[in-house]
């Protein structure tokens, strides 16, 4: 802070001087002090440079311009970097430094302003300059503003406290309004950009105007301050106070035999970690956690967070698992009585039981049941915590986007609460339940994170044992767990997550399995959940055919058991109406109760037509087959593709027809019509998507019907890849695209050679009345599908 003047005769004396102030003076560069006429200011100098400018003034007048720069750097300052406006100001003092730097005491004499910078050969710069003169005037308002602004001061020096009492002498000692508002300028906590601002005025009301408007910011800024400080020593005293007061309340009740509420409390919470079977990493958490709470007055908002999370860690199970029943033979009848067939996962469950008899410490496994919708993935699950004697918790992951929902949110969030996964550990106060992860196909991700990210350490058996939701922030056991998840398809599923699981593919029913299904579980449920009896209602077994063949086309039982349940109201209905209390369903009168058939029982085309070939079709709902038609119209060679085919496909029937131009002699072609005609491939439905390889025999038996203008026999079906060198390749779903086949009435089917081995996972009842043939090249289909008897049968 500049020195204040004391002595007014120097002042004057310098003043006079002011006349006689040369022309050309060196100009000692700054970036961090501004100085104002008539006040005195201490000076730090460092470079060489500038030391050899003050040595040079001391040796002549004493007399420089001390200017200022913006710029951060003094080594490379320009003349085009110094400001405009400066002060000329005389050395008083100089003392020198060990280090060689020198602090020199600066007065100020008059506002120059920089007209011209010198050349010369010195390391500094020389300055050609104006003085500038300041103005005072004698009218009332002129006055009025001094005093205005004195009192402005005096009252800013009063709430700051932090200026000596001489100052208000200085103060009234000081008549002109341009030295006022120096003199108060240079006392201002302003930065070094204000002050050269303040310099720059030369109208000394503006000036003024300038300073009083700082001075009033700066007022308001220490008043603002003080009330904060004034309201926080309240609230600190208030809180005392209120400490002080519940001591003397809690003292009280003891000697009533009262126990306060908060220590009631904390007495619950130190019982309760007793009990549990925490890792002593866990319990010393906690414990620090309880202390922590004990310091907090309870109506502090972070009590309550703090209270939620003893609570959370409290109240899971940890360290807690139920006992497996290892009994081989119960657990698989208990499979047997909720579950028709699904061999593959009743011996996986058993194969886990004998393990787990043999090493009572084997990790959980990790399976992922995929099928077609109501095959039971969901139910089964249930079943198998039955059959194990666990608890069952599940979770639906379809439309999930959020990486928190597996996780958790961190405690500094507002209702933050532990992941999904450690809330339901919570309900089933094991550690070792099935844990069923639905629809884990179905899990999205976006901004918020990527939650199948978050599975990846759910499921892997050697990192869930120390698996960290955000919101506990510590590791929790979940290697005992028994994961389950459950998918319609895979290729939604991120790889890096499948790998983690054992995939089990649960198949479509056949007719029969639905039949034996609907007999032994759906129809006595449904019976029981209307509130009927087996003597209210008796389905035939003809009856069961006609709804499964004609109303529920499904590869699951969802909705046939929804259908079955339609009857048992309409009966329930019925018998309310005191009507007939006996019931049967057969073949004849499900009309009576469903209406019309949805589904016909022969789709297959009914005879042999060019261009038409009946494919074998893979869904999510189960097999189906689909016809692939083909055209030839007058063109230029183009093939035309329609029915929403994806890439895939579109692929299968570019490799088809280059083979088959590759090999026209074989199908008997003329090489011409590849020229002369455009080929058009359309499979019907067109609003349904359509992709995958499987459909490249289909597609190539299409195409050499129609250019060979053969009929494709209509009682054959087939499904197979196609290369460019005419080869057969594997395809997947067989037994779904067989079940779909035989539903539709087709006898024979065409398949890979190597898919020959599938037919040993299939019933001998669906493999019934159907006629295969395994091919391994296209040649050898083309000899099958074509109806050569007919061969001038046309479309």
């Amino acid at each position: 802070m500049e020195e204040k003047i004391k002595n007014n005769e120097k002042v004057e004396q310098i003043s006079e001087e002011n006349k006689n102030l040369p022309e050309i003076l060196p100009i000692l560069v700054r970036n961090d002090v501004i100085i104002y006429p008539l006040l005195i200011l201490p000076v730090a100098v460092n470079d060489p440079n500038q030391i050899k400018l003050i040595d040079d003034a001391l040796s002549q007048n004493k007399l420089i311009i001390l200017g200022y720069t913006k710029k951060d750097n003094l080594s490379n300052v320009t003349s085009k970097d110094i400001e405009e406006f400066g002060v000329v100001a005389n050395i008083m003092k100089m003392l020198r430094f060990p280090d060689g730097s020198v602090r020199i005491l600066l007065q100020g004499i008059k506002r120059a302003k920089i007209e011209e910078i010198v050349t010369n050969d010195k390391p500094y710069f020389l300055a050609r300059y104006k003085q500038i003169e300041e103005v005072e005037s004698n009218t009332i308002t002129y006055q009025a503003f001094i005093r205005n602004l004195k009192d402005q001061f005096k009252n800013y020096i009063k709430i700051s406290q932090q200026f000596p009492e001489e100052i208000f002498q200085i103060l009234d000692t000081i008549q002109e309004g341009w030295k006022l508002a120096d003199f108060i300028a240079s006392n201002l906590p302003t930065d070094v950009n204000t002050r050269y601002e303040i310099l720059t005025i030369r109208n000394s009301t503006k000036r003024m105007e300038k300073v009083s408007e700082i001075l009033a910011k700066e007022t308001s800024i220490i008043e603002l301050g003080q009330k904060i400080k004034s309201k926080v020593t309240s609230e600190i005293n208030e809180d005392q106070k209120k400490f002080f007061l519940r001591e003397q309340l809690k003292a009280i009740k003891e000697e009533l035999g009262e126990e306060d509420p908060k220590d009631k409390e904390i007495n619950e919470l130190k019982e309760k970690l007793k009990k549990k079977k925490m890792s002593q990493n866990v319990v010393e958490i906690v414990e620090k956690e309880i202390e922590k709470l004990e310091m907090m007055n309870p109506m502090m908002p972070d009590y309550n967070v703090s209270r939620t999370y003893l609570d959370w860690i409290l109240e899971l199970p940890w360290n807690e698992y139920s006992k497996d029943n290892l009994d081989i033979k119960r657990a698989e009848k208990i499979l047997n009585e909720d579950h028709y067939d699904l061999e593959k996962v009743k011996e996986r469950i058993l194969e886990y039981l004998a393990v787990r008899k043999l090493k009572n410490d084997s990790k959980g496994p990790i399976l992922c049941f995929v099928g077609p919708p109501g095959v039971g993935k969901t139910s089964l699950g249930k079943s198998i915590a039955r059959a194990l004697g666990r608890n069952f918790v599940r979770i639906s992951l379809g439309g999930i986007h959020d990486e928190a929902e597996i996780r958790g949110h961190r405690r500094t969030y507002i209702g933050a609460l532990p992941g999904r996964i450690i809330q339901e550990l919570k309900k089933a106060k094991t550690s070792n339940p099935v844990f069923m992860l639905d629809e884990i196909d179905k899990i999205g991700s976006d901004f918020r994170g990527d939650p199948s990210s978050a599975l990846l350490e759910v499921l892997d058996p050697m990192q869930n044992d120390t698996f960290v939701d955000h919101y506990l922030d510590i590791p929790y056991d979940l290697s005992q767990v028994m994961f389950i998840t459950t998918a319609n398809v895979l290729y939604t599923i991120p790889p890096a997550l499948l790998d983690r699981m054992e995939v089990i593919e649960l198949p479509g029913y056949t007719i029969t399995d639905k039949m034996f299904i609907a007999k032994r579980y759906l129809l006595p449920r449904q019976i029981e959940e209307n509130g009927l009896t087996k003597n209210n209602l008796s389905i035939s077994n003809e009856g069961l055919k006609e709804i499964i063949d004609g109303y529920t086309r499904e590869a699951g039982v969802r909705n046939l058991e929804r259908t079955i349940g339609s009857i048992c109201r309409k009966i329930a209905k019925k018998i309310a109406e005191n009507k007939n209390k006996k019931y049967r369903i057969d073949q004849n009168n499900v009309k009576d109760y469903l209406g019309k058939r949805k589904f016909l029982s022969d789709k297959a085309e009914k005879r042999a037509e060019i261009g038409i070939t009946t494919g074998m079709a893979w869904t999510p709902n189960g097999g189906e087959i689909l016809f692939v038609e083909a055209i030839k119209m007058i063109g230029k060679g183009n093939l035309i593709l329609t029915g929403q085919l994806g890439d895939v496909m579109k692929e299968s029937a570019r490799a088809a027809l280059s083979y088959i131009k590759a090999n026209y002699k074989r199908f008997k072609i003329k090489p011409e019509d590849f020229e002369k005609f455009d080929i058009h491939i359309h499979l019907p439905e067109g609003a349904i998507p359509k992709d995958g390889p499987s459909a490249g025999i289909t597609l190539a038996t299409s195409i050499v019907s129609i250019l060979s203008e053969v009929p494709v026999r209509s009682d054959i079906a087939m499904t197979g890849e196609i290369t460019l060198r005419g080869k057969v390749l594997p395809i997947g779903g067989v037994k779904e695209k067989i079940i779909g086949a035989k539903l539709a009435g087709i006898k024979n089917i065409i398949l890979p050679e190597f898919n020959k081995r599938d037919l040993d996972e299939i019933s001998k009842d669906t493999l019934k009345g159907l006629k295969f043939y395994f091919v391994k090249n296209f040649d050898q289909v083309i000899d099958i599908a074509l109806d050569k008897k007919t061969k001038k049968r046309k479309k």
